[in-house]
């Protein structure tokens, strides 16, 4: 069997109809939703089916909508497919490593769904009171960026916080220092720096609050044993100790998200082709810049699983 690596989509990637198909033909996708709208208290299926936009748009629907969808098409994906743990890897940007968590098997669907929920109160909480927002960087590279937000720094808090690709890496800080850095990125010659419509400083040092209450939450929570293992964001390492675990997806809150090492450790483990599994294709185009020798499929709905199913059986 091939080795695969399974890649889940964070914020950002959604879209109303996302997952529709797979709950209209695969039972172990409906049952998803369902049992989503159950946990939840709230419509999700409707808002995620129906919309409006703008209503998805809301970060305490988006989270868990794309965990949920996420979910759906990995256990629709698997019961054509045997995804066996020797053979598998996986990663999830942000957002998208509760997803990769879920699939290994590390906690329930129910549980994902509680510790999303609460994820995005902490980080809306944290992001009130310590208020910031967000940057793309294109074509400046790690050194010459970091140097750019430490000459920022007069004017508050400023980091790299996704190392997307070698060229494309987002910061985060105060709203003036996070400005006063796309200034200083065009002039050190960036290709592109642009300001990100978001509600806060994500995986800031700004998020430090957020991430002692994800600390005191996730001790209410037994994890299990994963039956396949995860490349966590906040370190680039394989993990497959489910309590090892916890202590990530507090440091996940309020450290850089290493996308593109953890694709470079996934490619060194022998990964020989990777799957996106959630809406959009978002991982896939990074996946084309981190590099290009590399198959990145992807399934979001019946027409891409049966195309993802033929690559896989060549």
């Amino acid at each position: 069997m091939k080795r695969i690596g399974l890649l889940f989509p964070g914020q950002g990637s959604q879209y109303v109809g996302m997952g529709k198909e797979m709950y209209d033909n695969f039972p172990q996708a409906k049952s998803v939703y369902d049992n989503a709208n159950e946990v939840l208290g709230f419509d999700l299926k409707k808002i995620v089916f129906e919309g409006p936009e703008e209503t998805l748009k809301q970060t305490q629907y988006t989270q868990p909508a794309i965990f949920t969808s996420s979910i759906a098409i990995f256990d629709a994906f698997r019961s054509r497919y045997d995804v066996s743990g020797d053979t598998v890897l996986c990663a999830g940007h942000s957002l998208g490593e509760y997803s990769a968590l879920c699939a290994s098997g590390a906690f329930s669907l129910a549980d994902g769904l509680k510790l999303v929920k609460a994820r995005g109160e902490f980080i809306q909480k944290a992001s009130q009171a310590n208020p910031g927002t967000m940057a793309a960087i294109i074509g400046l590279g790690r050194d010459k960026l970091t140097e750019v937000c430490a000459k920022a720094k007069d004017m508050g808090v400023c980091e790299p916080v996704n190392y997307n690709t070698s060229e494309q890496i987002v910061i985060a800080g105060a709203t003036e220092a996070v400005k006063k850095a796309v200034e200083l990125a065009r002039v050190a010659g960036a290709a592109k720096a642009v300001m990100l419509a978001v509600s806060g400083p994500f995986h800031s040092s700004l998020m430090k609050q957020a991430a002692e209450l994800m600390n005191e939450e996730l001790k209410k929570y037994q994890f299990s044993n994963m039956s396949f293992k995860v490349i966590t964001n906040c370190d680039a390492q394989l993990t497959e100790n489910s309590e090892k675990v916890k202590d990530k997806l507090v440091r996940q809150i309020n450290s850089p998200v290493l996308w593109e090492d953890s694709i470079r450790a996934m490619i060194n483990s022998g990964i020989e082709i990777f799957i996106e599994l959630g809406p959009q294709r978002v991982l896939s185009g990074l996946m084309r810049r981190i590099d290009k020798t590399k198959k990145c499929l992807n399934i979001e709905d019946m027409k891409s699983l049966e195309k993802t199913l033929e690559e896989l059986t060549k």
